[in-house]
């Protein structure tokens, strides 16, 4: 376990060291979970009984965060509490276990395909024919690669990977275990007695800097493409449907959904479980909140929730006056009541 002083912890994150500068940590943990051997974090003050009670060496601490005067411990303050945890995890992580460079015996490289240097090609990884390798990628085991697939610089794929023909990925791309990019598109059309299979001819482009999660699959397009924008952050189990296009840094979690021909603008977040209707835009800066389904157009800059989904404000409205239904049924079961008293005094 790799083991850190907090003297180069404060280096790391660039600001003042406590005065025990040379106690070593060997991770970082939840302040109710952390030792004496660990780092912890505070970024809210909802923690501050977490905090006061915490067994961590040292926190590091939101300068938003107002901490009793008298607290008495090693803290780190910085801007941006979650991005200084992440500069740490990568010092802390243990390596990620990866196949030596080069190609196994049990793989199989089509002759015609071309592999950059410093490439590793794991057991049992198909690269078919006229494909496009880049330096220094990773397939770990499993991966399968389709025909006329072209690949960028320093990607990995993890475990049984399905990346069909024809797909564009660029460089330092991520995609984790069990996804597929460039099935065929959802695509069927009745013909008076079945529903006749539309041919998907298109393709996916994945620009550089997206990482895609377990379980993901990403549709090829009817025609054209379907495009993921570079620096998109894909979280597991999501559907991208034929023809959507997504603009540089979205953020799409777990279990959302897009029907086809979505655009999504740059830096559109779609919360866990929400779905978007086919040829719908969200703009840019956007956002669509779990559990929402958007069948219009969102305006730039905009939250929207709810099913189907409005402006979040007003959905919180309606929200609220739904919970005060049962108690507005016995008002007006009351009032019912006095007034067929009233008529039966006359």
């Amino acid at each position: 376990m790799p083991a850190l002083t907090l003297a180069e912890i404060a280096e790391l994150l660039q600001c003042p060291a406590p005065s025990d500068r040379n106690r070593s940590v060997t991770g970082v943990a939840m302040l109710a979970e952390a030792d004496a051997n660990q780092l912890s974090f505070l970024g809210s003050e909802k923690y501050l009984n977490d905090f006061a009670k915490t067994q961590a060496a040292a926190v590091i601490v939101q300068k938003r965060v107002k901490l009793p005067a008298d607290h008495g411990r090693a803290i780190f303050l910085v801007d941006e509490a979650d991005l200084a945890v992440a500069k740490l995890l990568e010092r802390f992580a243990p390596p990620v276990p990866r196949p030596p460079v080069g190609k196994h015996h049990t793989a199989i490289v089509a002759p015609s395909s071309s592999v950059g240097d410093g490439t590793r090609i794991g057991p049992n990884v198909v690269i078919g024919d006229d494909c496009r390798i880049g330096r220094n990628c990773v397939f770990h085991a499993g991966v399968i690669i389709g025909a006329n697939v072209d690949i960028g610089d320093d990607c990995e794929f993890f475990p049984n990977v399905v990346v069909r023909e024809r797909v564009t990925i660029g460089s330092r791309v991520i995609i984790h275990a069990n996804s597929a990019i460039g099935s065929d598109g959802f695509g069927y059309r009745w013909n008076g007695k079945e529903h006749q299979k539309i041919p998907q001819i298109g393709t996916v482009i994945i620009e550089d800097d997206v990482e895609i999660g377990s379980c993901v699959c990403i549709d090829r397009a009817k025609f054209s493409f379907t495009k993921i924008g570079r620096g998109t952050k894909i979280d597991n189990l999501v559907q991208v449907a034929h023809n959507v296009v997504t603009g540089p840094h979205c953020v799409i979690v777990g279990q959302a959904g897009m029907a086809g021909s979505v655009v999504l603008g740059a830096g559109v977040v779609l919360g866990g479980q929400c779905a978007v209707r086919d040829h719908v835009t969200m703009g840019d800066g956007s956002a669509l909140a779990a559990c929402s389904g958007a069948a219009e157009n969102v305006d730039p800059k905009t939250i929207v929730s709810g099913v189907p989904a409005l402006p979040h404000r007003q959905t919180l409205r309606e929200q609220a006056a739904l919970r005060r239904l049962p108690d507005l049924v016995v008002q007006v079961r009351k009032l019912q009541e006095e007034l067929e008293a009233l008529r039966k005094a006359k």
